[in-house]
């Protein structure tokens, strides 16, 4: 049996900039932190888990515009308007993502690293590398059982989370102090007190999340919102409940959840992560061997990265 290994790549050169140095550069001065970070980074996943499929899930819009006409708070706090950072605007209508000058500078050598590897780099027009990890997981638990191969997303952005299947064999690994946490429905019920993937997306849904630009429900925080999503089964039983008059409810909480139903009714919209974005055919194989040696070996003298090049390329190749 293989397993597929599905990395949030926005997530893990975000954690790379922040935790090398900064003073990692590249032979003419670049900073060159997040894209050594990376790379060893992935070295590490594959002595770990033994992949035979790897895809590098991509962002190409973050802010994508039907999650924004759901929520037009959506990740609002994170936009920077182009004419101030010197970027084109993309798709965020004349507004990019606010990232360091010393990251922005670094993705694309992180794209040029993965296509000379033979990485798979995936994104969808519109959608977010979130979506094009929905889609894939969909697509894999879709398969047959005996053709389906085990799931790992990489990833430090709990809301993926609701990713997580153990029938189908979908885990989230998330970064922390200690290493990698593999998460698994009952690492979701002992520190989140909800019993599945789609259980703890209902759960974000009423919390809100504010890093992202989600409000939530007045007064419900992640405790209660948990509590009502495992006394109601899920979202729509939470409502239902509310619309019944529940006396399990208390008079505060029937108030907001009503105060609230504008955002209950788009929320789900803009918090779970898309089952069917226009992802194509994707060449997920693990590259035994780089697609382009050259352009590698040239790129990691360019940006001095030849130690973590050649151990991510030994690694690669011992998954023989």
């Amino acid at each position: 049996m293989g397993r597929l290994l599905l990395l949030d790549s926005a997530s893990l050169y975000f954690r790379a900039y922040f935790g090398v140095p900064g003073s990692v550069r590249a032979p003419d001065g670049a900073p060159v932190n997040a894209v050594r970070g990376l790379l060893d980074t992935l070295a590490r996943l594959v002595v770990a888990h033994r992949p035979t499929r790897l895809v590098a899930a991509w962002d190409e819009d973050w802010r994508p515009a039907f999650r924004v006409a759901a929520i037009s708070s959506y990740k609002a706090h994170r936009v920077a308007a182009a004419a101030d950072t010197g970027t084109d605007a993309g798709s965020g209508a004349g507004w990019v993502e606010d990232v360091p000058p010393d990251l922005v500078t670094q993705v694309p050598v992180i794209v040029d690293m993965l296509a000379a590897l033979g990485i798979a780099r995936v994104g969808a027009a519109g959608f977010e590398a979130d979506d094009v990890l929905g889609t894939l997981v969909a697509r894999e638990v879709a398969r047959p059982a005996a053709q389906r191969d085990p799931v790992l997303v990489v990833t430090g952005d709990r809301d993926l989370f609701q990713l997580v299947d153990d029938a189908a064999g979908v885990r989230v690994l998330y970064p922390t102090k200690d290493g990698m946490l593999v998460v698994d429905q009952a690492v979701l019920r002992e520190r989140y007190a909800v019993a599945s993937g789609p259980a703890y997306a209902d759960m974000a849904v009423l919390r809100g999340d504010p890093s992202d630009g989600l409000p939530g429900v007045r007064g419900i925080g992640e405790k209660t919102a948990a509590a009502l999503i495992g006394r109601y089964g899920d979202l729509a039983g939470v409502l239902a409940a509310r619309d019944r008059g529940d006396a399990a409810l208390t008079a505060t909480q029937r108030r907001a959840l009503t105060e609230a139903a504008d955002y209950l009714a788009v929320a789900p919209t803009v918090v779970q992560v898309a089952r069917d974005a226009p992802v194509g055919e994707v060449d997920d194989r693990l590259p035994l061997v780089p697609a382009d040696s050259e352009t590698l070996v040239a790129l990691a003298q360019q940006w001095g990265l030849v130690s973590s090049a050649r151990r991510l390329v030994e690694v690669l190749s011992a998954a023989r």
